[in-house]
This record gives structure tokens, C-alpha cells and sequence, in this order.
């Protein structure tokens, strides 16, 4: 009788482990329809969303030198170093920075910026051999990037959010068709349209 019950228990195994296998043979045969979306980095590079977060451009002139970039920083971040002009009464900058090995990209110094000193770009290639280079002072941050849509070596593809109706693929796609939905400042066109006609 325990012999039938062995027997009876590895072929409720086997049933168990097929269905299993099935499963995730169905996920690969479902993929195998579908076209690839490789990325042929970096000849090829995915248009950032609109409202990316990448690296931190600072203008060294706007800056009052107020710290309240390092007080709404979840991790005190940026380094801040001034002197108080007393002919002037008021602060100077002497000193900014930011370790991007270290930064969540949170984006909360931008946000509470009373100056708008400080705004996100684009540029999130910040990889680099010591960690150390990741510490931009006031000049490497006053850099701006390339954008994708600029740079004449690279093919530069919409992510799928910005793919007209229909489309899966951000390849061979003509620049020209406008993707699904509308973008911001057309709502705010159509918004502001729609308020002047009721009024």
C-alpha cells in the first residue's frame, strides 16, 4: 500500500512540476510574437520623459547662498559654502556642490529653490571609474548637457508612454506623428480655450 502511495505522490510531483513548466514556457512563447525593443546603446538612445530627473544644473549667479536646498535634502546633500559681506550685508557664494554618487534625485532642492538657481536636466550617463568624480563643484554643474534629440551621432527613439496610437516600436517611426494623448501645454491650451468660450 505505501508503495502505491509513493507512486501516486511522484505523479502528482510530475503533474505539478509540467504545469510549471508550462507556465513559464507560455510567457517565453508569448514573447517570441513580439518584436524586440532592443536599444542599440549608444548609437541608439531612449528620449527621456518629460518629467525625468537626471543630473542637477546649478547657475553660480541666481544663488543667494540660502541653504535651503540642504535643509529640504532628505540627506543633507549639497555643500554650501559662504562668506557674510559686511559692506554688503549680505552672503556670497564662495562654494557649491552636490555628490551625485550619493544623491536619491529626489529633485527637492529644485523644487523649493526660491532662485530657480537649481533645475533637472537630462543627462543620467554619470557613470565613471572613481567615485570621487562624482562630486560636481559649482563649474561642472553649470555645465549643460547634450540633449538626445541633439547629438547628430545618436538615433534617438521615443519610450513607449510617447509612441503614437497603435504603435510598439519607437523604431522607423517618422519625428513628425504626434504620439497618443496630448502633451501638458496643449491641455493648458485647450483648458484656457475652453474658459475663454464659457466666459
Amino acid at each position: 500500500m505505501s508503495f502505491l502511495n509513493k507512486i501516486g505522490d511522484y505523479a502528482k510531483d510530475a503533474v505539478q512540476s509540467a504545469k510549471y513548466i508550462g507556465q513559464g514556457l507560455s510567457v517565453t512563447f508569448d514573447h517570441m510574437r513580439r518584436r524586440p525593443i532592443t536599444v542599440q546603446y549608444p548609437y541608439e538612445k531612449l528620449i527621456p520623459s518629460e518629467r525625468f530627473r537626471g543630473r542637477i544644473h546649478f547657475e553660480f549667479d541666481k544663488c543667494i547662498a540660502c541653504e535651503v536646498c540642504v535643509r529640504v535634502c532628505p540627506i543633507n546633500l549639497p555643500v554650501v559654502d559662504w562668506e557674510f559681506n559686511k559692506e554688503i550685508k549680505k552672503k556670497e557664494l564662495k562654494h557649491y556642490s552636490i555628490d551625485f554618487g550619493v544623491c536619491i534625485f529626489c529633485a527637492n532642492c529644485v523644487e523649493y529653490c526660491p532662485t530657480n538657481c537649481l533645475s533637472v536636466t537630462e543627462e543620467y550617463e554619470l557613470a565613471t571609474y572613481d567615485r570621487h568624480e562624482l562630486n560636481y563643484d559649482s563649474v561642472a554643474m553649470g555645465r549643460l548637457p547634450y540633449k538626445v534629440t541633439d547629438d547628430p551621432m545618436v538615433t534617438p527613439i521615443r519610450e513607449f508612454a510617447y509612441l503614437p496610437a497603435g504603435q510598439i516600436s519607437g523604431h522607423d517611426l517618422d519625428p513628425q506623428i504626434k504620439r497618443a494623448g496630448q502633451r501638458p501645454e496643449d491641455i493648458l491650451e485647450t483648458l484656457k480655450n475652453n474658459t475663454s468660450e464659457s466666459n
